[in-house]
């Protein structure tokens, strides 16, 4: 499968979990034909429980309770092997999830270095540069269990983007950050998804970054 994916399709999609009130979903996603653009910015705004955690564990492969089809580049998503999805959530698709899930007892920086040991795409000199920026340069030897999880979310932040990506997929980023953070992490995303012509998928319950998102929906 080509690791450039340029589009992310959802055709009739819905968790099997929402069976039972099916006649009464309000999604612009959920039981839609959705398209996700390589180069474009979208902002997913949800209620608590209505699936957007689970619009990125499909999209990223993690779980495949839903109905209907999802497609990369047209091929149901479904009919990927093992390997083919190792290589996607390495060389096209990298997710931020809700609750990082990072490695309490490494450090910040041994938590980046695990997984740029496996793509080795950037140097120590931009991961650095990304630390300073956000504000944690002196975090990098604590382990991140011990560091608050504003903290941590920049931390996942950083590891999110040492890979190649089609698309950049974070769920609820700036949860516990200040305005500040969040605009650096808005453009930290930005001028990365730039230089690599991915697309962006943003999901929050309300307070969200501020980005020029190509469209909105809303779940």
């Amino acid at each position: 499968m080509n690791l450039k994916l340029n589009s992310l399709r959802l055709n009739n999609v819905m968790p099997r979990v929402f069976s039972d009130r099916e006649k009464d979903l309000q999604s612009d996603i959920w039981l839609h034909d959705v398209e996700f653009q390589r180069g474009k910015y979208y902002l997913v705004e949800a209620a608590s429980g209505t699936g957007k955690s689970s619009l990125c564990a499909y999209l990223i492969g993690y779980r495949h309770d839903y109905k209907g089809t999802i497609s990369f580049d047209g091929r149901d998503i479904r009919t990927l092997s093992t390997a083919e999805w190792v290589e996607l959530r390495q060389r096209s698709l990298s997710l931020l999830f809700q609750e990082l899930r990072l490695f309490p007892e490494l450090t910040a920086w041994e938590n980046i270095e695990v997984k740029n040991s496996l793509t080795r795409f950037k140097d120590e000199k931009t991961i650095s540069r990304w630390f300073e920026a956000f504000g944690i340069a002196d975090k990098k030897e604590i382990k991140c269990g011990r560091m608050s999880f504003g903290q941590q979310q920049r931390v996942a932040m950083i590891r999110a983007l040492v890979q190649p990506f089609s698309f950049l997929l974070v769920d609820e980023p700036i949860s516990h950050l200040d305005e500040a953070n969040a605009h650096t992490m808005a453009e930290i995303m930005q001028e990365e998804a730039r230089a690599q012509g991915a697309g962006i998928i943003v999901t929050s319950i309300g307070k969200h970054m501020e980005m020029n998102y190509d469209v909105t929906f809303t779940m």
